[in-house]
């Protein structure tokens, strides 16, 4: 892993930490997920409309396929994530999420992607992995059953979008910035029904969670970016 790699994915992840922690605020459930993947869709369309003048992008049937698959895979994940918080604590559901999901995504790699990480890289993955089980208590843990569930969902939703994302940006090489943006338009399309439902829920987040709202839209898309950069080098 190059130096610029190694900074890309710590900046991220400091990111990510952030923005988890404005979710947790606001515990809004499916009614959040819409908010932020709106609001992420319009504040990063001028740069996705300044790329695609400048780029002019055209996409096969495969990466439209690609593009559908990561919209039901990060619905998935955000909407389980903020079940998660809604159940338990951020120090619960954080960790099970962040601790099991790249070790599932590493058994991945390896059977589907054929992938061979080094023994030294494997070693530190299970190390950490196992660390965040037992500070959190894992499956026999008593701050709630639901939240350890949810952290767990949460948790094989990230492996599958990160394998599915890294097929998606290194062999079928659909640009980064293209392809996170379209994830929102999606998620937001997709979750348009459920909002209009609950339109009294999501009028009322928006009022008193605002500054949540506009902090993941801006923060979650911009560190999946960063990931997405690495995986295309």
């Amino acid at each position: 892993m190059t130096p610029l790699a190694l900074t890309l994915i710590l900046v991220s992840a400091a990111m990510h930490a952030s923005w988890n922690l404005l979710a947790k605020r606001a515990k809004g459930g499916a009614a959040f997920v819409w908010l932020t993947a709106c609001w992420a869709a319009l504040l990063y369309a001028p740069l996705v409309i300044a790329y695609s003048l400048w780029q002019r992008p055209t996409l096969s049937g495969w990466q439209l396929l690609f593009l559908i698959g990561t919209i039901v895979l990060h619905t998935g994940y955000f909407v389980s994530l903020q079940r998660g918080y809604q159940h338990g604590d951020l120090s619960l559901v954080y960790p099970l999420a962040r601790g099991s999901g790249p070790l599932l995504a590493t058994l991945g790699a390896v059977i589907l992607l054929g992938e061979r990480p080094s023994w030294l890289a494997l070693t530190g993955l299970l190390l950490i992995a196992g660390n965040v089980f037992l500070l959190t208590g894992g499956l026999n843990s008593t701050a709630g059953r639901w939240a350890v569930r949810y952290g767990l969902l949460t948790g094989l939703f990230i492996a599958s979008y990160t394998l599915w994302d890294k097929v998606a940006v290194s062999a079928l090489l659909i640009p980064p910035l293209l392809y996170d943006w379209a994830s929102n338009v999606g998620r937001s399309i997709l979750l348009a029904p459920l909002a209009l439902r609950r339109r009294q829920e999501v009028q009322a987040l928006w009022r008193s969670h605002r500054r949540e709202v506009l902090g993941v839209a801006v923060l979650s898309p911009l560190s999946y970016l960063l990931i997405l950069f690495v995986m295309t080098s």
